[in-house]
């Protein structure tokens, strides 16, 4: 029996996507029953839904969605009565208690009240201005984590559009040009990273006893989705209007750059307009609150204003909103710092970031990283990296203290870190790895065995993700891939292997399929996409669009190439590949190999 159809009309955004906040006179969601929306590049999503497709088709809400959005409504209520009567915590409280919590910029009562009254959204934003996220990019991202399996909707924001300037705070130099094709590879390689971080939350979530529920809604967004399309008039007319010089010259990262860096370029002095305008585009569909690193207070402060501005100003008067309750206005906090032992950021700059990318910082070093966490400060580090509770971490402590040489609460505090991360899997390996290598020299004890969980998978065993609640591909010698096994997302590949050669051969020395002939069936049906313009049109833009490949003549492989060096290939949902390209003398010269390097090796000897 089809279940009985409604749609969405075309209401303010508002009352549709932030319970409790709908301007007056909008009917509520439930009773919105007009034409279905046909998808805009600036169209609305449902708690960081899409809730149209492209090329204009048309999608339908059943009833029983929104029975379920009724439902969650209905669920946020008893919550917040439980709350103010003492027996239940709201969100903000739990963050407090596990030390995420920094600084609120605004007022910190109202913050819990936010999060007690409403089911407001959370984002969190990152510029890829390297190839990978480090260690202390992940506090902020660990609200997120909690906010998702608490059931509210949290958006992963990547800054596509705002790395081609770069955030100048606590910069007093500004930074170097970076290629677009090394732009375009890092935010390649770090929404794939975003995109599994997404999917291992769950997963570890439920491990700790959060179990899905179907309010739950995470979002990856790029905000070149927006930046691409929109009239920077628009921008100026809405913000810049109301943005007053005088704040922003008096900002201290613009004052240390003026008085004691190398000036300041108008770009960055943008920056804080972009950063607003992000919080503005995903505020519009109920993300209200914005969480960063501490250094991100002033920026957030500045966003939160302009928000509020654009809101009550806005020459769309559909969108346009005095925001009179306080609680519907938007609202950040910041979390704290990461620092090495001698108080200094890690990070990029610093040169002494910890990668969570396995090809920059190897699993065993990203767990001994955390086995070294000094004594003082592994309970703290437990509380902010982990969903450990927190009677648990109390006897993780006690047994910590009765022995500290045994190093029991750092042990937890990297298996936790690592299964966040890569998988249960890979912590189970990594731990068992590390207790091999580091058991006393006097143990006489056959070594350890090797857990099913964490045994290396042969072509012919069971799938390592098995326990994983992933289907499989119903092929033992191919287990699927998904977020806990998916390969390294880079490799280099030598020019004879890329240029003027068919896609299937290149899938297979890209290591995405296990022969040229698998290639060429995933090709025919329709199974992998090469980064491109739409409609195969040349390479990649920066909003990562990919077009399917089809069987091609070999010259057109080329067509596709970034500054003659990148090639970024995709099948399925987790495998990718982001192949640096290199003269074969350099290929060489490294040593590297790959399918096919070694007839391409023959025919040069033999040619000589």
């Amino acid at each position: 029996m089809r279940p009985q159809m409604t749609s969405l009309s075309r209401a303010p955004h508002r009352n549709l996507f932030t319970p409790g906040r709908a301007p007056s006179g909008a009917r509520s969601f439930a009773a919105t029953t007009a034409l279905p929306l046909r998808r805009d590049s600036n169209r609305p999503t449902l708690f960081g839904l899409k809730v149209g497709t492209c090329f204009q088709q048309q999608r339908w809400i059943t009833q029983k969605h929104i029975q379920r959005m009724k439902d969650g409504e209905a669920e946020w209520a008893r919550f917040a009565k439980e709350i103010k009567a003492g027996t239940r915590k709201n969100f903000a409280q739990h963050l407090e208690e596990r030390g995420l919590i920094h600084d609120v910029v605004g007022e910190r009562d109202l913050l819990h009240k936010v999060l007690t009254e409403k089911r407001a959204g959370i984002y969190v934003g990152i510029d890829p201005t390297a190839p990978s996220m480090h260690v202390g990019h992940m506090l902020p991202f660990m609200v997120l984590a909690w906010g998702y399996v608490w059931g509210l909707p949290v958006t992963f924001l990547l800054g596509g559009a705002t790395s081609r300037v770069g955030d100048p705070s606590g910069r007093l130099k500004g930074r170097d040009a970076v290629h677009s094709s090394i732009r375009k590879a890092n935010m390649a390689s770090m929404h794939m990273q975003l995109k599994k971080l997404g999917a291992s939350i769950e997963q570890y979530g439920r491990r700790h006893g959060h179990e899905r529920h179907p309010m739950w809604k995470r979002a990856l967004t790029n905000n070149n989705t927006w930046w691409n399309s929109m009239p920077f008039l628009e921008v100026l007319r809405d913000l810049g209007a109301f943005m007053r010089l005088g704040p922003m010259l008096g900002r201290d990262t613009v004052k240390n750059r003026l008085s004691h860096g190398d000036g300041m370029s108008f770009a960055e002095f943008s920056y804080p307009i972009l950063q607003a305008w992000d919080w503005w585009t995903l505020f519009q569909k109920g993300t209200q609150i914005q969480v960063g690193g501490a250094d991100q207070y002033g920026n957030i402060l500045f966003g939160m204003e302009a928000v509020k501005s654009v809101s009550r100003n806005t020459a769309d008067e559909q969108l346009r909103d005095p925001l009179e309750s306080e609680v519907d206005r938007p609202i950040g906090f910041t979390t704290p710092l990461l620092t090495a032992p001698n108080g200094e950021k890690f990070g990029k700059s610093a040169g002494n970031a910890i990668w969570l990318d396995k090809d920059l910082t190897s699993t065993f070093e990203l767990y001994q990283f955390f086995v070294r966490t000094p004594d003082d400060t592994v309970e703290r580090y437990l509380k902010l990296f982990t969903f450990i509770p927190l009677p648990e971490i109390a006897t993780i402590m006690e047994e910590q203290n009765k022995d500290p040489s045994k190093r029991v609460a750092q042990h937890a505090l990297a298996f936790d870190f690592v299964e966040l991360i890569h998988g249960k899997a890979e912590a189970d390996a990594v731990a068992l790895q590390h207790r091999q290598l580091f058991r006393p020299r006097s143990s006489t004890a056959a070594p350890s065995p090797l857990s099913k969980s964490s045994a290396p998978p042969s072509s012919h065993a069971k799938s390592p993700t098995a326990g994983f609640d992933t289907p499989q591909s119903g092929n033992p010698y191919a287990p699927q891939t998904n977020f806990a096994n998916m390969g390294d997302m880079k490799v280099t590949l030598p020019r004879s292997l890329v240029f003027n050669q068919p896609f299937n051969k290149i899938l297979w020395s890209a290591g995405l399929v296990s022969s040229k002939s698998e290639g060429h069936r995933v090709i025919v049906n329709n199974g992998a996409k090469v980064g491109s313009r739409p409609g195969d049109s040349g390479p990649m833009t920066d909003q990562l669009s990919f077009t399917p490949i089809r069987v091609w003549n070999a010259e057109k492989t080329q067509e596709f190439v970034l500054n003659d060096n990148l090639l970024i290939l995709k099948l399925g949902k987790w495998k990718f590949k982001s192949v640096t390209i290199v003269s074969d003398e350099e290929f060489r010269k490294q040593g590297l190999t790959a399918p096919g390097w070694e007839e391409i090796e023959a025919e040069t000897t033999e040619s000589a």
